[in-house]
């Protein structure tokens, strides 16, 4: 693959870097250049080599061989300030921001201003209200960090590093945890990035969001740059070839026919917080989706389903049992499994092994009188890793050196040690690569026609419309409409979801499905 030569507003050149970790080749010979003015989508599947490039040009990684320039300047590899010095800046997806400080002194961490040997607080919020004025952000500097939005904390990074003289900002995949009004802020601000001349790298895995922000696109697969080229110039099957390696000739599998019988039925469930209480029906072999913005209470319905969330009233029925108070023991006792939407704070041990990860729901089933039996977690674990096709080293490999995609897996997997009948879902393919994502929807249709019942609550409007039987649109812990496959199918249906989810539209499932089928 021939990348673009260095022209003469090239402010980056990155030049046959390598690097391994372990023995394992990472990035195998990579070279681009970045002008001044421009973003560059940097795309791949997790595990591609896409973060370890990010960290080598910010100074974070040594790479094994290799140079680059900035502004025709060598860059110093493994050294952050050196590379802080060279106008480069990293915006990480774990975000560095002190959440306890205020957002004027976020602002001026290394660069505070002193009046008599006391910081002087009046000249920082007001040069803070100039940083934020300069890029057409409203923020009160006196808020604390961990009171805004994930999106405006980025937006807090992006901009004290623009105004540290950062040339080259590195965007790791900034959109994956924050609203949908959000990302207008952000892509905003690129735009303004943009036109003041930095260059920037953005990692993304939404085809939608590459065609919204960049001039160009860089993919890579395996570590080798398989494609760069001008965002006229692509397509978006040409991204995902070049990602995947293979075309994906339908991301979303096809659905197979529910049961008859009723897995779980909701009467008047009141969630503590929610406005209304929600009535719904799953059916065994069905995958029910639940649509809405950022608040919406669906992940709040899959908690209270699941024991984790208190009730103010209603009934729940398993599989004709009705239960009035469940605990998380109860329902696993029951058949139901969780898989939250945050997998590395909710749903894994980075550190410790696939084995651990996959036996901690039903460790009882794998111990005698007390004692773990290694044999039988390696054969439990083993065949549930087979049957979602995950690809490790081996059941000793820690979970956190695994690629977002198999992670995921893991957290899926380790409820297949035993009978499932529910399966909730929340964010099922948030952080995950286009490649991975089609493979994790093959295995949720698969376990639907095992006889399961899934409940996916999912911001991807996409993944609602294109997976799901059928789909509860939520607002404010309420269902505000319920839509078939008819509506699903039609040419409007995200119109209508959002109409739903915003509260513009009120209809019920029947008005909805028949004016739209």
């Amino acid at each position: 693959m021939t990348r673009a030569a260095p022209g003469i507003d090239t402010v980056l050149e990155v030049e046959d870097v390598t690097k391994s970790f372990g023995g394992i080749p990472v990035l195998k010979g990579i070279s681009l250049a970045l002008d001044r003015g421009t973003v560059t989508a940097l795309a791949g599947e997790n595990g591609a080599g896409k973060s370890t490039l990010m960290k080598i040009i910010a100074g974070q990684y040594e790479p094994d061989a290799g140079h680059a320039r900035v502004s025709g300047q060598e860059l110093p590899f493994g050294d952050i300030i050196a590379a802080q010095k060279l106008g480069v800046a990293i915006v990480p997806q774990e975000l560095t921001a002190i959440p306890d400080m205020k957002v004027y002194e976020n602002l001026a961490v290394g660069r505070e201003i002193s009046r008599g040997g006391l910081l002087d607080r009046r000249a920082l919020r007001r040069r803070a209200r100039e940083q934020l004025a300069t890029f057409g952000i409203d923020i009160d500097p006196d808020l604390p960090m961990r009171k805004l939005p994930v999106g405006l904390q980025q937006i807090v990074e992006i901009v004290k590093n623009v105004d540290r003289g950062a040339a080259v900002l590195l965007l790791d995949e900034p959109t994956s945890a924050i609203a949908e009004r959000e990302r207008e802020h952000l892509y905003d601000l690129v735009h303004r990035l943009r036109d003041r001349g930095v260059a920037m790298i953005y990692t993304t895995h939404k085809m939608e969001e590459i065609h919204a922000i960049a001039d160009r696109v860089v993919v890579l697969r395996d570590g080798v740059l398989t494609a760069d080229s001008p965002i006229g110039e692509t397509t978006e099957q040409s991204i995902v070839t070049a990602m995947v390696g293979r075309e994906l000739t339908s991301v979303f599998p096809a659905r197979p026919s529910p049961a008859d019988d009723t897995v779980l039925s909701l009467r008047d469930w009141q969630v503590a917080g929610a406005s209304e209480p929600v009535d719904l029906d799953v059916r065994r072999g069905e995958i029910l989706g639940l649509a809405g913005l950022m608040g919406a209470g669906r992940t709040e319905l899959l908690e209270s389903i699941f024991g984790l969330r208190t009730i103010d009233g209603g009934s729940l029925t398993i599989n004709g049992r009705t239960i009035t108070r469940p605990t998380p023991h109860r329902m696993i006792r029951e058949g139901v499994a969780l898989v939250p939407e945050d997998r590395k704070g909710s749903g894994l041990l980075l550190d410790l092994p696939i084995s651990t990860n996959g036996a901690l729901p039903n460790i009882d089933r794998m111990s005698t009188t007390g004692f773990v039996r290694p044999g039988r977690i390696r054969a439990l674990v083993g065949d549930a890793m087979a049957r979602v096709r995950l690809k490790s080293a081996g059941l000793h490999q820690p979970v956190g050196a695994l690629s977002g995609g198999n992670q995921q897996k893991v957290v899926l997997g380790r409820w297949l040690t035993d009978t499932v009948d529910l399966l909730l879902l929340d964010e099922p393919t948030r952080g995950v690569d286009v490649g991975a994502r089609s493979e994790i929807y093959r295995i949720i249709a698969e376990l639907a026609d095992q006889g399961m019942a899934v409940i996916m609550a999912s911001s991807d409007m996409p993944e609602v419309m294109g997976l799901a039987h059928r789909t509860l649109v939520m607002q404010q812990g309420a269902v505000r409409g319920e839509l078939g496959r008819e509506v699903l199918d039609s040419e409007d249906a995200q119109e209508i979801i959002f109409r739903l989810a915003t509260g513009l539209e009120t209809n019920t499932a029947l008005e909805t499905n028949n004016a739209h089928s």
